[in-house]
């Protein structure tokens, strides 16, 4: 589901002095009503192995992800209504900002969290925030029974939620001096960054602020891996896959709702879908904590692929790497 119209995007109607993403308020439909300074997280630069890139640094955002980012949108929208109760299922992140914008809006949220998969600090960190957990081995499935008679908050079906997503596009353009990257490479579970990344380029293309669209990178883990398996074989929707074991939990997503857009971005933009496996993850998130950049398996398969994608862009091209979530989550 999509919105199914915005407003254009008009620099001059930027709100310099808000440094959230609230700063782009005339280009989000959606009334504001609470925020706890979601968006304008830095644009770093960072060196590996003298490779130059900047760094997203989405994992600054209040609850520790990028889910804030369209939590906001959300639940804005959501609390214009006679609303009581939410729900959602979520491996961790999703939850926590969940739980955390409903407590800020007086709602309670109750969120399903797969049994096997789900780690432990990060549902600390549900109850922390105040939402009930529900432990289940099908979370899908229960809370889209569940959502019957309650309001599903969904971070994955929602475009509510897609829509605050476009606002990274319009930091990284503003942090780059109005200028877009050669490349962006997000990790893709759900894929909510991805397109909220190429969805705020091409508003800005459309604008005429922008003259082409970065080339948009998808990087999943080899554990569970359909958009790359969708890429490979050039399908319009990702294919069936089975999750095997991978150390970034974050995006152990084996039917990404929105696939089929993640796939079409990919061509649409000469960009590629690229895997990394559970070593290299290691590896890089060790690399990048020795930058100063505490940043949680999920976030450390886009340095993980860094040498795939400079294989392809080439060492001139301007890359950006979205880091989602932070590290500090595992080490509680």
């Amino acid at each position: 589901m999509d919105l199914a119209s915005l407003p254009a995007f008009d620099p001059k109607l930027i709100k310099r002095e808000d440094y959230s993403l609230w700063r782009y308020s005339a280009m989000l439909p959606v009334q504001k009503r609470f925020s706890l300074g979601e968006g304008m997280t830095p644009l770093a630069p960072v060196e590996l192995d003298g490779d130059s890139v900047l760094a997203k640094l989405d994992y600054l955002n209040p609850t520790g992800s990028y889910k804030d980012r369209g939590t906001t949108t959300l639940m804005n929208h959501i609390a214009g209504f006679d609303v009581t109760e939410v729900i959602d299922n979520s491996s961790g992140n999703a939850g926590a900002s969940i739980a955390a914008y409903a407590s800020l809006a007086g709602i309670t949220a109750r969120i399903y969290v797969p049994t096997a998969t789900a780690v432990e600090s990060k549902k600390r960190l549900i109850g922390l925030f105040g939402g009930a957990i529900v432990e289940s081995q099908q979370p899908i499935d229960d809370v889209y029974a569940a959502a019957g008679s309650i309001t599903y908050a969904s971070h994955a079906w929602s475009p509510w939620f897609a829509l605050g997503q476009m606002t990274v596009a319009w930091e990284t353009w503003e942090q780059m001096g109005g200028r877009a990257p050669d490349a962006v490479a997000t990790p893709v579970g759900h894929g909510g960054l991805f397109l909220g990344f190429y969805r705020g380029f091409r508003a800005l293309q459309e604008a005429g602020l922008i003259e082409s669209m970065p080339r948009m990178i998808a990087v999943q883990s080899s554990g569970v891996d359909p958009i790359v398996q969708g890429w490979e074989q050039g399908l319009e929707s990702p294919p069936a896959v089975s999750a095997r074991h991978s150390v970034a939990d974050g995006i152990l997503v084996e039917a990404p709702v929105r696939g089929a857009q993640i796939l079409s971005a990919l061509y649409q933009t000469g960009g590629f879908a690229l895997r990394v496996d559970n070593e290299a993850i290691r590896t890089a998130q060790r690399r990048m904590a020795k930058k100063g950049l505490i940043i949680e398996m999920t976030s450390a398969v886009v340095a993980a692929a860094l040498p795939q994608i400079r294989r392809r862009t080439g060492g001139e091209a301007t890359v950006v790497l979205a880091f989602t979530g932070n590290g500090l989550k595992n080490l509680a």
